[in-house]
């Protein structure tokens, strides 16, 4: 209970782009309320919804707020108790949210090349030597977020059942870095040997943060992973909820997609994300023995 509290209180300081009060239709709320999952520093994912913010305020004709947690937890919890209206979720932390947050997903990420989903990777330091999981035994490992699919449900799912090691007593130390941009830039920086993260985010920061080709050694690669999605409250009145899946359906614009690092979004239900509850029930399974 604790860390929820702790979550929702990180949501005060969250990240607000102001703009001008417009008047809402009947029923909605006066402004819309969007949390973003940690995938980055709160400055670099703001920025990158900027245009999108810009694009609803005019398609839909009430005010955007983004807000940002230290968590994953915090964006579900902030659902749960009402403060975002809707909410970017990975899957794992989508499958979270819509049992205990009445979430429902809507609009699901399709990246540049046209993939309806991405995939999670293992990396290293380039020249650092570790090119395999059994160079990294005894190492430093960072998962990202509890609640991250690619970042620590799809990797512990392959140690435990694929691999047959526990990476508790497998590596010499195991952290959470909070975020994927965390996760990549502690292996550039040599802070950890050994990371789970995922290619969409590798390829965000490419060229800005880091060099792909020349920073890292990617060591393992998952099975498709259904893509990230937006979800909104089920309680929004029926007319907010249809104008907001025409709205990312819609939209088109190059230079925010660009920034998104996406080809755009398509419409998506809540059983495409069935397996990654599977997973999770696998993980639990496995993780009592």
């Amino acid at each position: 209970m604790k860390n929820v509290l702790k979550s929702v209180v990180a949501l005060a300081l969250a990240v607000c782009l102001p703009v001008a009060a417009l008047a809402a239709p009947a029923g909605w709320p006066q402004k819309l309320t969007v949390g973003l999952i940690p995938t980055e520093s709160s400055s670099h994912i703001t920025d990158r919804y900027e245009n999108l913010v810009k694009y609803l305020e005019k398609k839909l004709g009430i005010p955007v707020e983004l807000k940002t947690s230290t968590d994953y937890a915090g964006v579900i919890a902030a659902m749960q108790f009402k403060h975002v209206d809707l909410a970017y979720f990975g899957p794992k932390s989508y499958a979270e949210a819509s049992q205990r947050a009445n979430a429902e997903c809507f609009a699901m990420e399709v990246l540049e090349d046209g993939t309806q989903g991405y995939h999670g990777i293992i990396i290293t330091k380039k020249g650092s030597g570790i090119n395999s999981i059994k160079d990294a035994r005894g190492k430093v490992w960072a998962f990202t977020d509890p609640n991250s699919t690619s970042g620590t449900l799809v990797p512990t799912v392959h140690f435990i059942k694929e691999l047959r090691l526990d990476p508790e007593k497998y590596f010499s130390k195991v952290i959470y870095s909070g975020s994927h941009e965390a996760s990549i830039l502690a292996i550039k920086a040599g802070k950890v040997d050994i990371a789970s993260t995922n290619d969409l985010d590798m390829d965000r920061g490419n060229g800005k943060f880091w060099n792909k080709d020349k920073d890292f050694n990617i060591i393992w690669t998952s099975k498709l992973i259904p893509g990230s999605n937006m979800a909104y409250r089920k309680d929004l009145p029926h007319s907010l909820k249809k104008a907001l899946k025409e709205a990312f359906i819609s939209y088109r614009d190059k230079e925010g997609l660009k920034q998104l690092k996406l080809k755009g979004y398509v419409s998506v239900t809540d059983d495409v994300y069935d397996p990654i509850r599977e997973q999770i029930e696998v993980k639990k399974q496995l993780t009592k023995k």
